[in-house]
């Protein structure tokens, strides 16, 4: 049974857990930019506090000890600290040349974070994985980031897809189980980053990881920044056959809810959600807590709504630990193919 069947296998069984944030996490340790230099760029020519993908390398065991964190809250799927892991996103801090070996590094530490789970706390590994985080990137192919000349494009397709495909390909070398294209804003970068991860897999002859697609509704009128309806989206990356597809970041869970909903009624797959803690206060602060994040998104659990569930901005290892709590034992969302039957 390779990786894709045992997920979709546990998919059936019971409702996933995905990890929480990491950027929150990062911020408890209230690294200075001598923290994130570490020894290897002390001497860097820019300043690269902030560039938590470079933590990998620079702090690994704060990296891992999170992970770690969030195994015994109770996730089954980790994350890859790799948000803006490609070349286009850590040109901000002129590090391009290190991203294929962030991701590497990056993937490693989630599966060494699961090995030593495992036998620190005498479990198996059968339903733990590492999920290759393929973030949105800074730059956007639908929209001008030049208001008086809306046809310029600050990156062209081309660009996007090669800087996806060098992360796809550090991500899998790395030892990734499944690859996670996250936080979509804009479908048209999501489908880089697939035809990319089609172009890799067709390239190496190897067998294709499982895919998760997770988009972003940025407001209450229900469309992702590029202005693309749910259903459009869904529609739009639905060739790239994904395990599951969802939601995540930019709304809090009571806001997510109705585009849950929605999305329960017309994927022809499994469903994910992750959810930031509430939206945020007046200096940006997440006050939602664990229990009031995790008996929100029981009810969709209870509705029968979702497969995986977890947070984004502002969860911690305690909101993961509340979610695991609430949906102990509770039914998945059924086979696509049964929900008419």
């Amino acid at each position: 049974m390779n990786t894709e069947q045992k997920l979709r296998k546990l998919l059936n069984e019971q409702i996933l857990i995905i990890d929480g944030a990491m950027g929150t996490m990062v911020q408890r340790y209230k690294l200075s930019e001598e923290d994130y230099r570490g020894e290897r760029f002390k001497d860097w020519h820019t300043d690269v506090k902030g560039n938590n993908d470079l933590l990998c390398l620079t702090q690994p065991h704060i990296i891992k000890e999170i992970h770690k964190q969030y195994l015994k809250a109770g996730a089954n799927i980790l994350e890859t600290n790799t948000f803006n892991g490609q070349v286009i996103s850590l040109a901000d801090y002129e590090m391009q040349s290190l991203a294929y070996e962030l991701n590497v590094a990056a993937a490693r530490l989630a599966k060494e974070a699961i090995q030593e789970y495992a036998t620190e706390d005498n479990v198996t590994t059968e339903n733990l994985f590492v999920a290759g985080a393929i973030g949105p990137m800074n730059k956007t192919l639908s929209l001008s980031p030049d208001v008086n000349n809306p046809g310029f494009r600050s990156v062209t397709f081309d660009e996007v897809a090669d800087a996806y495909y060098e992360q796809i390909k550090g991500l899998v070398d790395g030892g990734a189980d499944i690859l996670l294209v996250e936080t979509i804003f804009d479908t048209l970068n999501a489908k880089a980053a697939i035809y990319a991860i089609n172009k890799f897999f067709r390239d190496t002859k190897t067998e294709k990881l499982p895919v998760m697609i997770s988009g972003t509704i940025t407001d209450a009128s229900g469309r992702t920044l590029s202005g693309q309806t749910l259903e459009a989206f869904l529609i739009s990356v639905m060739h790239a056959n994904p395990v599951s597809i969802g939601l995540n970041c930019a709304l809090g869970a009571q806001e997510m809810r109705p585009h849950v909903a929605e999305l329960a009624g017309i994927a022809p797959c499994r469903v994910s959600a992750y959810p930031n803690a509430g939206l945020p206060n007046a200096m940006g602060e997440y006050d939602e807590t664990p229990e009031q994040t995790a008996a929100i998104v029981a009810e969709w659990a209870k509705e029968g709504w979702v497969n995986i569930l977890g947070g984004c901005c502002g969860t911690t290892p305690d909101h993961i630990a509340a979610i695991a709590k609430a949906v102990k034992g509770l039914t998945p969302r059924p086979q696509p193919e049964l929900l008419s039957a």
